[in-house]
């Protein structure tokens, strides 16, 4: 395990930190996770090596911080948030196609990007696996709340359901329909929301 990762306290260290974060998330974009190296970083901000280990201790602590740094500055949390706010679990489910919709378009590259290199590169692993935990997790509370609700569709148990849910997040998907279909992601989310309805959840008036 790498060790937990310090933010500068001082306003110009934060200020490089966020540069280092910047410089290394457009490397990702632009060239693929294999060219992330603390050498291209430090050229792309500007500073020595040892500037960069100043905040990084390795490129696996870079790595980490960076989709963590992703994942604040497209709104992961907040969007993830507003699942679980919903009045029920019909809404929930809808809430969270939209998620889908909203949040994924924003870090496909990012994604294509680790998805290329994981089976050889370990931080790719790493951040796959954690990321599909992750998923999966919000997946199963889905079903289980559904499912507490008695709204749970036939045949679906808790752990199929998760599994199918986890299975629709899919970057393959959402490129495909917004890049080539030309779909809007409004359209995708209300689309999304349909399908999961209609797949994993009875209506209400049969849900007593």
């Amino acid at each position: 395990m790498t060790r937990p990762i310090d933010v500068p306290r001082n306003a110009r260290g934060r200020r490089t930190r966020s540069a280092i974060l910047t410089a290394a998330r457009a490397l990702l974009e632009e060239s693929g996770l294999e060219a992330l190296t603390m050498t291209a970083v430090a050229e792309r901000v500007g500073v020595s090596r040892r500037g960069i280990y100043l905040h990084f201790a390795s490129r696996t602590e870079l790595v980490t911080a960076l989709f963590d740094h992703v994942a604040g500055e497209e709104g992961l949390h907040a969007s993830v948030d507003r699942v679980w706010r919903a009045p029920d679990a019909l809404a929930g489910l809808d809430e969270w196609a939209r998620h889908l919709a909203r949040y994924h378009p924003r870090v496909l590259a990012v994604d294509e990007a680790v998805r290329r290199v994981r089976a050889y590169d370990p931080d790719a692993a790493r951040h796959y696996a954690r990321a599909a935990a992750s998923q999966l997790a919000h997946c199963r509370r889905l079903a289980e709340w559904l499912a507490a609700e008695r709204r749970l569709a036939e045949p679906w148990t808790v752990e199929t359901a998760a599994d199918m849910m986890r299975s629709l997040v899919s970057s393959d998907l959402v490129s495909a329909l917004l890049d080539e279909r030309g779909w809007s992601r409004e359209e995708l989310g209300d689309r999304l929301a349909l399908l999961h309805r209609r797949t994993f959840a009875l209506p209400r008036d049969l849900s007593g």
